[in-house]
């Protein structure tokens, strides 16, 4: 088959076959551009040049947010770019650069988007108490990912069930018994009460 610019694209529509696509093509900016709004993952078929192209790339994790495991290592590093992807789909922050996983400030901001960009933290910045206290006030459901340490730490855990009733489920089992700590994850949200201990279930006078 010989293809043109538009038939290249329709081609691409209709048979999503990315690697039948001419490499000419893939070093065409215009096209590339045209081919990423159509199919982000046709990133990786991009020359390295256009790989490192900032409006390329953005238009590329719009599309489809786990594009950005082929762009460049320095758009990796690009706190925009990679913020951009995480409002797609947090599990994209596996590709972003070491560098980034470790900076206090992105990290924050990627939890606010969704508590489970803690999961991709540095460890650095998963055993800082200060961090990680920062993180749960920020999304209570960050709790899942901190050491079993901290879910055990009652200062620690009524910050996160104050956030989100719901961080009660990642709770230590000697937290999920405590009144206190219950009571603040009822107060955000009653449903919580599921992650309560049945010991607290049960109690007839805890529960009225």
């Amino acid at each position: 088959m010989i293809f043109r610019k538009e038939t290249a694209l329709k081609f691409i529509k209709d048979n999503g076959e990315l690697d039948k696509i001419p490499k000419r093509f893939w070093e065409n900016r215009e096209f590339v551009l045209e081919a990423v709004k159509e199919d982000g993952n046709a990133l990786q078929y991009a020359s390295d040049k256009l790989k490192n192209d900032r409006e390329v790339v953005l238009k590329a994790v719009k599309a489809d947010a786990f594009a950005l495991e082929y762009a460049s290592t320095e758009l990796k590093n690009d706190k925009d770019v990679v913020l951009e992807a995480v409002k797609e789909n947090v599990h994209v922050l596996q590709y972003a650069s070491d560098d980034l996983k470790n900076d206090r400030e992105f990290i924050l901001e990627a939890i606010i988007i969704d508590g489970f960009a803690l999961q991709y933290a540095s460890d650095d910045l998963k055993n800082d108490r200060e961090f990680v206290l920062e993180a749960v006030k920020e999304n209570g459901l960050a709790l899942q990912f901190v050491s079993d340490e901290l879910k055990n730490d009652r200062e620690f855990v009524l910050e996160a069930v104050k956030e989100n009733g719901f961080a009660l489920e990642y709770a230590s089992d000697e937290l999920k018994n405590d009144k206190d700590v219950v009571l603040e994850a009822l107060k955000s949200n009653p449903y919580a009460l599921q992650f309560a201990s049945d010991d607290l279930k049960n109690d007839r006078e805890f529960i009225l």
